[in-house]
């Protein structure tokens, strides 16, 4: 059976198998290798994804094998992308102040979802995003051509206050001696990475997504997951024997 990477997180994660998505790109890597689940969660926080966890990644024997036979798998994943924040990060006393949840309560939610995966699978590879910069420009620009004169007169999330849950989001990493990805950081390294990679001043570009994509896949790499040493679920065309294709078959029902 393939293993399963998951990418859970909000809507980041959510819109990464669109076009020129992360999450796409890194199914077209992993093909035949891998399953890439997506669990991506439109408006959700750290705190919301507490609730999802007993029902995506369930501890219960008898559910457990429910989900993941569902899920195409009779195992637990083998890695998790863990890639809340953006949400969390919006300003108490703004417009998105319903999504608000504190840094101090945002680092021990992502403590919680890493321990509930570590109880669901001990060997399971966790890898902790932060979330990306935030363009308080573009945020305004596209609030006014969406409502108009009816639109915010200051942004919900400021890039200095998403710089700070990013951090927590790496110092727990560190804490727990787990993979992160500063992503926050990261696209800040390049000129103009306002209008480059993010599409809304939040939500990402394809340059964005191609960031992200290649940060997940160098550290799936570093790690124990390199798309180049997993073997085909089944033999490579090339591989097959023409004249008696049942034989390679059999042999590939033998190794699983």
């Amino acid at each position: 059976m393939r293993p399963q990477i998951v990418l859970f997180g909000d809507s980041i994660t959510q819109q990464s198998f669109s076009s020129g998505g992360w999450g796409a790109a890194l199914t077209d890597t992993y093909a035949r290798k891998a399953d890439i689940v997506l669990r991506g969660y439109s408006g959700y926080t750290s705190r919301l994804a507490l609730f999802l966890l007993q029902y995506l990644f369930p501890l219960d024997a008898s559910f457990c094998s429910f989900v993941y036979i569902a899920m195409g798998s009779k195992k637990p994943p083998a890695a998790t992308t863990v890639f809340f924040g953006a949400n969390d990060a919006a300003l108490a006393g703004r417009t998105s102040e319903r999504q608000h949840v504190p840094v101090e309560e945002y680092k021990d939610n992502l403590r919680r979802i890493v321990h509930h995966l570590k109880e669901c699978s001990s060997t399971m590879l966790v890898v902790l995003i932060t979330p990306p910069p935030v363009d308080e420009e573009g945020r305004m620009q596209y609030a006014k051509s969406v409502y108009g004169e009816k639109a915010m007169e200051q942004p919900e999330r400021t890039n200095e206050m998403t710089g700070v849950y990013a951090s927590q989001c790496v110092d727990l990493a560190r804490e727990l001696g787990l993979p992160s990805i500063n992503l926050w950081a990261k696209m800040q390294e390049t000129e103009g990475w306002q209008k480059k990679f993010l599409s809304d001043g939040l939500h990402l570009t394809v340059e964005g997504n191609a960031v992200v994509y290649r940060e997940v896949e160098r550290v799936l790499t570093e790690t124990w997951l390199p798309a180049s040493e997993l073997p085909y679920d089944f033999p490579h065309h090339s591989q097959i024997d023409w004249k008696n294709p049942e034989k390679s078959f059999q042999q590939q029902q033998c190794s699983i």
